[in-house]
């Protein structure tokens, strides 16, 4: 028979074995943050050494590029002003934003109406057509390379600044599928409340799937912006003349460019790389917390 006085002191260490067991989970928890961090630190490490290095590059004189100090022994701001005088970057700076808004733009509108039309609508052999459209991701580029530089040199087209962004008119495969996956977890309530009212089907992808959908349309806008900043093939193929380069085409100019005697101007180059890749981080950080939230949503809808 138990009694109070026997009760009590079982009671007592049951408590004390309690306050152990937090403490050790407390202190496994912390351990194991401390192992996390410092994972995730030398990941971030490993990631941003070669920016670090090339900005490094940028401020030091032809002699020392390769010298791998991330402080540069002589400080020099004179590769920016070389390469502005030694190279027309400004005017290709001004090409690649104007290709890089009309393709963004245009694939964004295009393939968030054909994504809608897939995720909205109810007709027979939508699967079929939503899988051939997905079939088309299938292809490599270079299987329809030729045709379409056939078909851009026929209308007259091949070197201007056209064949780099109006493809985009049609829409992208990729883009159709991230954006039919998240239209497809909109609720269809207000849709059809919409209708009932007299709302086209316009007017409610205007109005209501558009603003609705805003993180993943940043997410494809973003994803655009960057595939066409750093296109270099098509500039290849279909820009011959200086005046109309885009950055990529340029830094590949200034490669083949500034190379004396077997040496190459690497200040110029690594400079050059420098100036053509802050955009994109300003632009990464102004657009970060929409990008994360679409990729978030989109990948937990449909």
């Amino acid at each position: 028979m138990t009694t109070p006085r026997t009760v009590a002191p079982a009671i007592a260490l049951q408590g004390k074995g309690g306050k152990l067991n937090s403490r050790r989970s407390k202190r496994m928890s912390r351990a194991k943050r401390v192992v996390i961090s410092a994972l995730l630190i030398a990941v971030s490490v490993v990631f941003l050494y070669p920016f670090i290095w090339l900005v490094s590059a940028s401020f030091k004189p032809r002699a020392d590029v390769f010298d791998n100090r991330l402080i540069p022994e002589t400080f020099t701001f004179q590769n920016y002003i070389s390469v502005w005088t030694e190279a027309p970057v400004g005017l290709w700076l001004l090409n690649t934003v104007i290709v890089t808004a009309l393709a963004a733009i245009t694939v964004t509108v295009s393939s968030a109406m054909v994504a809608w039309g897939f995720a909205y609508f109810r007709f027979p052999g939508r699967n079929l057509l939503f899988a051939l459209v997905l079939g088309t991701m299938m292809l490599p580029a270079a299987v329809t390379m030729i045709p379409t530089f056939l078909i851009w040199n026929n209308l007259g087209l091949t070197g201007t600044l056209t064949p780099l962004w109006a493809q985009n008119l049609f829409g992208s495969a990729f883009y159709i599928f991230l954006l039919r996956q998240f239209f497809l977890g909109l609720p269809r309530d207000p849709f059809e409340a919409a209708k009932i009212d007299g709302a086209s089907n316009w007017r409610m992808f205007r109005s209501l799937a558009l603003p609705l959908s805003k993180p993943a349309l940043v997410v494809t806008l973003l994803f655009e912006i960057q595939a066409s900043w750093t296109d270099l093939m098509k500039s290849l193929i279909y820009l011959n003349d200086a005046a109309t380069f885009t950055i990529p085409r340029g830094l590949k100019t200034i490669v083949d460019q500034f190379g004396f005697g077997g040496e190459r101007h690497w200040e110029i180059i690594v400079t050059a790389s420098v100036i053509t890749t802050i955009p994109m981080i300003i632009l990464y950080f102004i657009g970060q917390k929409q990008f994360i939230e679409g990729i978030a949503t989109t990948g937990s809808k449909g």
